[in-house]
């Protein structure tokens, strides 16, 4: 609740004293709007294209070749270019595909609110629909971070209909920092017992993020149904 009010104070001050084009910027960085490079597609002035499923699921709830490595289930070097990755909420189950064909699937978790699409900032939720890889790095506490480009076109667009529609606060920002990632060091457990822990981010064992981490790139498709 501190940290509302700060945000709400701190987006007070921004209003009373920034010119039009840096109140923008700002408001924009903050996920309060969408930023300008969106503006045409939310327009529809490029033409509406709607999303649609890129994987098709495999049945069940097990995990595919699970203790098999990748550079065996691949016989070939991989090419980045050919990878995606689906992740089944309902499922838990996150699956590496090449060429449009599953070849290995991880127990995942996600946001302590897992029900539900990502709609605003500390909602707790994890997003669905179609997003893409937009960079990778080292992370100091959970091993590797696959940044995803949440919020994009479509995540807007649900946050501001959710909004208009008063499901929560206009001061309530659209929010970001979503990735793929690991545990804090020696919490596999929390994976294995399938608690949802983190902020929003999908998080796997160290291991296998430290696998995925090695065949995917930015640009690399992710995803997310419910």
């Amino acid at each position: 609740m501190e940290n509302y009010f700060a945000k709400s104070f701190i987006l007070r001050v921004i209003l009373a004293f920034s010119p039009v084009p840096l109140l923008y910027l700002l408001l924009s960085r903050f996920g309060y709007v969408i930023p300008i490079t969106e503006i045409p597609g939310m327009l529809c002035i490029n033409g509406c294209v709607s999303q649609s499923f890129v994987h098709t699921p495999f049945r069940g709830y097990e995990l595919l070749n699970v203790d098999k490595p990748l550079k065996e289930l691949i016989n070939s070097s991989i090419d980045k270019s050919k990878t995606s990755i689906l992740i089944e909420k309902s499922k838990s189950r996150l699956t590496l595909y090449y060429n449009q064909v599953p070849i290995k699937s991880y127990p995942v978790v996600f946001g302590a609110n897992p029900m539900g699409d990502k709609l605003h900032a500390g909602d707790n939720r994890t997003p669905e629909g179609l997003l893409k890889i937009k960079d990778l790095y080292p992370h100091p506490q959970w091993s590797k971070f696959m940044w995803l480009d949440y919020p994009n076109r479509e995540s807007w667009k649900k946050h501001l209909l959710a909004k208009s529609e008063g499901e929560f606060d206009w001061f309530l920002p659209v929010g970001g920092e979503v990735g793929i990632h690991g545990v804090p060091l020696g919490s596999d457990g929390i994976i294995d017992k399938r608690q949802n822990w983190t902020l929003g981010c999908p998080s796997l064992k160290n291991k296998d993020v430290d696998e995925l981490y090695e065949v995917v790139q930015q640009g690399t498709v992710v995803e997310i149904l419910p």
